[in-house]
């Protein structure tokens, strides 16, 4: 598929000129000892089934609705190929306080922040799941590592830069939401250290669809190689199994 039919009906013809002419969008390629990065793809950016999105964010105010769930058995497919050659598989998700007292800036752009962190007792309460926890469609596995994250990107504030550099990570993969949000920062930090960066179209998702499409192109552009699962699960099956020294106890 040309990855550019997702986003020229978002661009206006000067701006295709623009993209056609500025020497952006060349192929960067794939590493040669990748891992998996899976964003933010818990309960509360996705919702607890397949549903149109105005009808998700009634009960998760961040949710992305019915396509989040288009997104899953895509994202499913590359974890479970990765663990099958030994690639890493890593996850992001949030973290906060029960008194929300570290949401910190995400509070002065959105007025349902407190419903939509929720700690996990009042979650409970309105028997609901943990809004952090990630789907149990993908849940990781023991060999897999969690992140937890307080800010979009996977890198703010957390280790998920170390283990790279301990697995010996020279690129990654990256699914997840929203692409707009969490993606988009993680690839430019993941590109701003040197990282490949393959992001996986169909297993990104946002709530809104210019929003997805436009972000696509801008990192295609300009931070990463915008590909499929399919493009992925071949670069996969070239590789050697058994690369990493992965972990091996419970998450």
């Amino acid at each position: 598929m040309d990855h550019s039919e997702l986003w020229t009906p978002f661009l206006t013809e000067r701006d295709r000129e623009v993209f056609k002419a500025s020497g952006f969008g060349a192929v960067g390629g794939f590493g040669k000892r990748p891992a998996f990065l899976v964003i933010d793809v818990s309960w509360a950016f996705c919702g607890q089934k397949a549903e149109p999105v105005l009808e998700s964010i009634k009960t998760w105010p961040n949710s992305c609705g019915a396509v989040a769930w288009d997104a899953i058995p895509v994202i499913d497919k590359v974890a479970q190929a990765c663990r099958a050659k030994g690639l890493p598989v890593i996850y992001t998700t949030g973290v906060v306080r029960d008194d929300k007292w570290d949401m910190g800036s995400w509070g002065w752009k959105n007025e349902r922040v407190d419903e939509a962190n929720k700690s996990v007792v009042e979650q409970a309460s309105a028997g609901l799941p943990d809004g952090n926890e990630i789907v149990s469609a993908i849940a990781p596995q023991a060999q897999d590592i969690v992140v937890l994250k307080q800010k979009p990107s996977g890198f703010f504030g957390t280790n998920l830069h170390a283990y790279l550099q301990l697995l010996g990570c020279d690129s990654v993969y990256v699914v997840g939401t929203t692409t707009s949000g969490c993606v988009r920062a993680t690839v430019i930090d993941a590109f701003s250290r040197n990282f490949r960066v393959a992001v996986i179209a169909d297993g990104c998702f946002d709530r809104a669809q210019a929003n997805h499409a436009v972000n696509l192109a801008d990192m295609h552009a300009k931070y990463a190689d915008v590909v499929s699962h399919e493009d992925v699960l071949a670069h996969i099956a070239s590789l050697e199994t058994g690369m990493f020294k992965l972990p091996k106890g419970a998450v």
